[in-house]
């Protein structure tokens, strides 16, 4: 559900993802309620999930947010 004009991969959380996603995959600290997301790769399995907007960086190459210490880890091996 985007919010405004916060693009397609942003939005909030809303009390229906507060239940089901609790924590961040990125920091591990509970979400709260209204909190700012963005759907972005990172080092965990599988595909992109929601993160705290804080946590990741916008990738121009790719055209998506991606995890910040997976970000930093890939710019590193360059």
């Amino acid at each position: 559900m985007p919010v405004g004009d916060r693009g397609h991969l942003k939005t909030i959380i809303d009390r229906e993802r507060l239940m089901r996603l609790k924590t961040c995959a990125a920091c591990h600290r509970p979400f709260n309620l209204g909190d700012p997301v963005v759907l972005a790769c990172g080092a965990w399995e599988g595909p992109p999930q929601l993160i705290h907007e804080n946590e990741a960086i916008y990738d121009k190459e790719s055209n998506a947010y991606v995890e910040r210490k997976c970000f930093s880890a890939k710019k590193g091996r360059l």
